[in-house]
């Protein structure tokens, strides 16, 4: 398995497929990452505070189109 570093410069757009998948564009800087002896290989994905409170509020719009989506319960009750 190839692992990186994915660092996030920008989010530019959101989007979900029919499939239920979440689709982000975005300017990242990805460089290979050598694996440390002993510790499992992973990639990581790194952003500032900044990048990430835009992820969470992308994440929180995408999630909220899925969910809008969804057939509505019959029963009266939730899920």
């Amino acid at each position: 398995m190839k692992i990186h570093n994915v660092e996030i410069q920008k989010f530019k757009a959101a989007s979900n497929s029919p499939h239920g998948q979440l689709m982000f564009k975005m300017d990242a800087l990805i460089a290979p990452k050598a694996p440390i002896e002993g510790i499992e290989p992973s990639s990581m994905l790194i952003m500032s505070e900044a990048n990430a409170r835009v992820l969470m509020a992308l994440l929180k719009n995408q999630l909220t189109e899925l969910d809008a989506k969804k057939p509505k319960s019959r029963h009266g009750r939730p899920g």
